[in-house]
């Protein structure tokens, strides 16, 4: 298989500080592959060197199939970039900044005439085009930052937290402009500290924390992987003691938690444990309110993996 990205055995260091400590990752063509981690994990050193604005100490990188080196500019063409902060110029518009960038890689005039209209079309900037960059909001700002890193129709395509601090529709357009980018033959790598957007459209995700890759699959796979598997809620008041080791001892049970008002149980496995959980309250004649059952996150995971917030 040739893959989007190759990295093996990556070794980064910054003096006595390891960045990437014998990192490896494989990335599949059309793929949306996230990439996430806490501040410091090593993510950003990882992007720049698979871009090769970065030396490396040991290792190899490859895209799709060839050595990716500061000299391969035909690799390059094949990529775009998108990073989280907005890098436009002030002094052109809308369609002459996506002009601009898109001349980085393709010289002829009329295709890239051809190009630059179809990516202001891709990210719904049509009516904005003679617009210069202050005159857009937030959420505009962020499509213009797009179309100017996928004018020039890269085959992989890195996106940088690209929904930060915008609007909910613009949110989605840009959500659903990476969707449809991946459709048409994209493989896009994504970072993001939206847990829910990473859940949403990722085929894949790594984890990475101190410089390694410490997990990769798929959502469920990743899910698959923690002990927490389902967390039970009830609204009960004055349970009395003697219930709560009775409750630790139903199967699949491996915490309870208890604070005068609501019950938490997690659990470890198991397909029917809001049944067994309600056959043994009504068998102990126990009044109950409320009763909510949450499968874990990918925010679960994450936290689980790396025992750490994702914005630490």
């Amino acid at each position: 298989m040739v893959y989007a990205v190759e990295v093996a055995n990556l070794v980064k260091r910054y003096r006595e500080l390891v960045a990437l400590d014998h990192f490896n990752l494989q990335i599949k063509e059309g793929e949306i592959f996230g990439l996430l981690g806490p501040n410091g994990s090593g993510k950003t050193t990882t992007i720049n060197c698979i871009l090769s604005l970065l030396s490396y100490d040991k290792g190899e990188i490859r895209v799709f199939g060839q050595e990716m080196r500061p000299d391969s500019y035909e690799l390059r063409r094949e990529i775009g970039v998108v990073m989280q902060n907005v890098a436009v110029f002030d002094e052109l518009t809308v369609e002459e900044n996506v002009d601009y960038f898109c001349g980085l890689y393709v010289s002829d005039k009329a295709l890239r005439k051809t190009y630059v209209n179809e990516a202001i079309e891709f990210v719904g900037l049509q009516e904005f085009r003679k617009f210069r960059p202050k005159k857009l909001s937030g959420g505009l700002l962020r499509r213009l930052n797009i179309a100017c890193g996928i004018a020039h129709k890269p085959k992989l395509i890195f996106f940088d937290e690209p929904t930060v601090a915008v609007d909910p529709q613009s949110r989605n357009k840009i959500l659903e402009g990476i969707e449809r980018l991946n459709q048409e033959g994209a493989t896009v790598v994504y970072t993001s500290h939206y847990m829910e957007e990473v859940e949403q459209i990722c085929t894949r995700i790594a984890i990475m924390d101190n410089g390694r890759n410490v997990a990769i699959g798929t959502v469920e796979e990743l899910k698959r992987m923690i002990k927490n598997t389902e967390q039970i809620t009830v609204e009960i008041i004055g349970l009395e003691p003697e219930r709560r080791a009775e409750l630790e001892a139903l199967t699949h049970v491996y915490q309870v938690d208890y604070d005068g008002k609501l019950l938490k149980l997690s659990y470890a496995g198991g397909n029917h444990n809001l049944e067994a959980l309600l056959d043994y309250l009504h068998g102990a004649n126990l009044c109950y309110g409320s009763v909510h059952s949450e499968l874990p996150t990918l925010n679960d995971v994450f936290l689980e993996i790396t025992g750490k917030g994702l914005r630490d």
